[in-house]
């Protein structure tokens, strides 16, 4: 058996009572919300009793998507199981992280709910979005970027598949002429543009707030999104170019697994990345973890070594 990475969701991937089996069923996980709760009141209700429409709201998701992925990390721990190699997408990243010991728990539940505010209001203060494109040809993919100066390209998920954001009136106008060449586009469930120069504001102030703290050297490998190789010496630098970086997954997952990752571990809500992952590859073994019932389906592949 190769290597195992242990991976983390981003925005888009809540969904109402996320989080409440494993909160009910596992002390690990009962902890780890209950420590959040005690910096942020009224995240455990979010993620559990919350609708669509109050976790879609990014000073709610980001958090409550956090507490949930550090919960099904420490379901894992709880039974023996560690990555040897970690990495999320966008917000997941921050989980990764943690999972990594760069940052305490705490530390980064604290920069993941500023995080979110400060996102949530680059959103307001502009109408803008992100729309997922689906089946549009690798040697086609410069008709985004050309289409028009208000579009960026921010997410490179898997083969036939990225993202553009920008603002909503040229996202609607991109998928009409989308739809005309025959490609599929899918609004995403956010409520900004995010990962491209529009959050550039967003990333100035929440640059000076990452400069107070000290990111400790990971203990194992933690691959960017902004550069899909593990992180470096300046860990800092790098996180900080996140928000307004494109986040870079396919390569991402090609390069574990160059590097000898074969089993992958999508910890939290949904299985968004698992998916994706199993179009960059469908040799890798793939399992997530958002319930008692996955969490157990996961722990019998892992034991028996996938």
């Amino acid at each position: 058996m190769g290597k195992t990475a242990w991976v983390y969701p981003g925005q888009g991937a809540q969904y109402p009572g996320m989080g409440a089996d494993l909160y009910k069923h596992l002390r690990s996980a009962k902890a780890t919300f209950e420590e959040m709760e005690s910096l942020r009141p009224g995240t455990m209700k979010q993620c559990f009793e919350g609708s669509a429409q109050e976790l879609a709201q990014t000073k709610n998701t980001q958090p409550c998507l956090h507490v949930v992925s550090l919960a099904a990390a420490k379901s894992l721990e709880h039974y023996g199981f560690a990555p040897d190699v970690t990495a999320g997408f966008s917000l997941g990243e921050y989980a990764a992280l943690t999972s990594a010991q760069t940052l305490g728990t705490k530390e980064s539940f604290r920069l993941v709910e500023k995080r979110g505010e400060l996102m949530q209001e680059a959103g307001e203060a502009s109408p803008t979005s992100m729309l997922a494109v689906v089946g549009l040809p690798v040697e086609e993919e410069n008709f985004l970027t050309e289409f028009s100066e208000e579009v960026y390209v921010v997410n490179y998920n898997c083969p036939g598949q990225v993202v553009v954001a920008g603002e909503k009136g040229e996202l609607r106008r991109l998928s009409r002429a989308l739809r005309e060449k025959g490609v599929r586009s899918v609004p995403l469930k956010v409520s900004g543009a995010f990962h491209s120069p529009i959050m550039q504001k967003a990333s100035d102030i929440f640059s000076s707030i990452l400069s107070r703290f000290t990111l400790r050297k990971p203990t194992l490998p933690v691959y960017a999104n902004a550069t899909a190789q593990p992180y470096e010496e300046d860990s800092l630098e790098t996180l900080k170019k996140q928000m307004t970086s494109p986040v870079y997954w396919q390569k991402t997952i090609e390069n574990m697994i160059a590097d000898g990752v074969d089993t992958f571990v999508e910890c939290g809500a949904g299985k968004t990345l698992s998916g994706m992952i199993q179009r960059i590859s469908p040799n890798v073994n793939i399992f997530h973890v958002e319930d008692v019932e996955s969490l157990h389906h996961t722990l019998r592949g892992l034991s028996r070594g996938a």
